[in-house]
């Protein structure tokens, strides 16, 4: 059975939706990168601390 024929203001409606939901994915994948780069950070200067103390 063939796919039901989309017409050009559906296809329009469909593929913002998808780009708003792309854009909320790469959202939160920049949010969780941010935390944990911030997490990688504040490790390093507790190390670095850590050394300047020895």
């Amino acid at each position: 059975m063939r796919p039901k024929s989309l017409n050009f203001e559906q296809l329009v409606k469909q593929n913002k939706q998808e780009l708003l939901d792309d854009e909320s994915s790469i959202n939160q994948i920049e949010l969780r990168l941010e935390k944990k780069h911030k997490k990688l950070l504040d490790l390093h200067k507790e190390d670095e601390n850590e050394n300047v103390n020895v």
